[in-house]
């Protein structure tokens, strides 16, 4: 599963267990079909299995949102698996606690001709524009990413782009307060 990256928002025991699931779909399919699992197929099982919570009186439904990355024979995939189990692919997508601003901000830009070192700029820009000092607990930013320069496996950002993509946020989110 090192083509797929999966990022989780809301409970972290729901989490863990979702992420256990989704490991288990996709050691399963390449054991039965001697293939790494589509993105699409793994989001469509990940998504029946939370959806299953909310059919019965007896299971509890997950509290926690799940985003799906990953590199597979189609390119480049991003889905989002939600509480209620329904599941979508995206260009941009936003999960947790500052969502709507953040989708907003993915919305302004032209994500299909950015690369994917400009991504992670934008990204930590939107991170850091969103974040709310006065009410929000401070954070450390770490990225990871699926791309054709990782070769399509899920690795962390290396940490020169990182310092760089933290730097710029920061320089403009200073621009933003100063006006």
């Amino acid at each position: 599963m090192s083509f797929l990256s999966q990022s989780v928002a809301g409970l972290a025991a729901d989490g863990r267990q979702i992420v256990a699931r989704a490991k288990s779909e996709a050691t399963n399919y390449e054991s039965v079909y001697g293939e790494p699992i589509p993105v699409q197929e793994l989001a469509q099982r990940v998504a029946s299995y939370v959806h299953l919570c909310t059919l019965y009186w007896w299971l509890r439904p997950f509290g926690c949102g799940v985003i799906l990355g990953g590199y597979d024979r189609d390119g480049p995939q991003l889905y989002m698996v939600e509480p209620s189990g329904i599941s979508y692919r995206y260009f941009g997508a936003a999960i947790g606690k500052g969502r709507q601003a953040a989708k907003t901000e993915i919305e302004k830009l032209n994500l299909s001709e950015m690369t994917c070192r400009q991504g992670v700029i934008e990204v930590a820009k939107i991170i850091y524009g969103v974040h709310d000092e006065a009410k929000d607990k401070a954070f450390e930013l770490e990225m990871s990413w699926v791309c054709d320069e990782s070769n399509r496996q899920h690795q962390k950002v290396p940490d020169d782009l990182l310092e760089e993509a933290k730097t710029a946020a920061k320089a403009a989110l200073e621009e933003m307060d100063a006006d």
